[in-house]
């Protein structure tokens, strides 16, 4: 009877050990590859797929540029095992923590050249990031579309380092992004001869790639789409149009009603070409480029 139970014991301690292993083996960690914008998360996704796990610990309603992450967030970045950033000294509060820079992409480093400075410094304030500056570079590297390719091949290079063994998987998932990238090139370099230079106001200093890869005639304010613009800031506005009479007025989001009333009185079009920062609830990145882009198809 003792040896029958010690038998039986045995039994149920190798059967156990070995349903532990085959779990701990069917739920193997995936790399964790954590971004700083929507942008990189679109592009990390589409080409990681299921080889990864994407995080993305910023909220919906900030942009990412100015987001400072608290510790929890924090900890997200500094654990990841790749950190997918932006370059154009974007994402700000990268500068002030310490992250394995081992870890950390750049994925405009090849293209530093295209870097545009900023010749003005603004401090203005909006929103949940507060006050703020626009100084050094530009940073919407993404919205010259060529450049959006450059950042697609960075976080795929990346990614090739990680799992060599789905190399050829994650250069074709590559393939098909830049596919849908460059048609995106092709499809705003049409629109934009529909502008033929024409001026154009920008509600924010945030197209600065846009104008120059698509030779569009920009200059820009700091008007937020759901806040009155204050007496001021329409002196300005009303500065800039006596040497630059624009017709069109670019816009992250739909101006608030009482904005679009003055602007269309002063026989100002408004449209929506939403950088796509940060994630748009009902669209990727790919639908809300399209939708921005079809937008501009339809001024006159």
């Amino acid at each position: 009877m003792k040896n029958y139970l010690l038998f039986a014991t045995l039994i149920i301690l190798v059967s156990c050990g070995l349903d532990k292993g085959s779990k701990v083996k069917a739920d193997k960690v995936k790399p964790v590859v954590v971004t700083v914008n929507y942008p990189l998360y679109y592009f990390a996704g589409r080409i990681g797929g299921e080889l990864i796990q994407l995080e993305y610990p910023i909220p919906a309603d900030v942009d990412p540029a100015y987001w400072i992450p608290d510790d929890d967030d924090l900890e997200i970045y500094q654990s990841a095992d790749i950190i997918l950033a932006n370059g154009a000294n974007y994402a700000k509060w990268m500068n002030n923590v310490s992250l394995p820079s081992s870890r950390v992409v750049n994925t405009t480093s090849s293209v530093k050249e295209k870097y545009i400075a900023l010749e003005d410094v603004a401090t203005h304030s909006h929103g949940a990031e507060g006050e703020h500056e626009h100084t050094g570079y530009a940073f919407t590297t993404w919205l010259d579309f060529e450049i959006a390719a450059v950042q697609a091949q960075a976080v795929k290079d990346e990614l090739v380092k990680k799992f060599p063994d789905n190399k050829e998987e994650l250069e074709a998932n590559y393939e098909l992004l830049k596919k849908d990238i460059l048609n995106l090139h092709k499809l705003m370099q049409d629109v934009a001869l529909l502008l033929e230079y024409q001026p154009v106001i920008g509600s924010h200093p945030v197209y600065q790639y846009l104008a120059k890869a698509y030779s569009l005639n920009i200059q820009s304010v700091h008007f937020e789409p759901d806040e009155m613009p204050s007496d001021d800031q329409w002196k300005e506005f009303d500065g800039i149009m006596e040497h630059h009479p624009a017709r069109i007025m670019f816009w992250e989001d739909e101006p608030m009603p009482g904005v679009k009333e003055i602007l269309n009185k002063k026989e100002i079009k408004t449209v929506v070409f939403n950088p796509c920062s940060n994630k748009i609830y009902d669209l990727d990145f790919l639908e809300a480029m399209k939708k921005n882009i079809n937008n501009l198809s339809k001024l006159e």
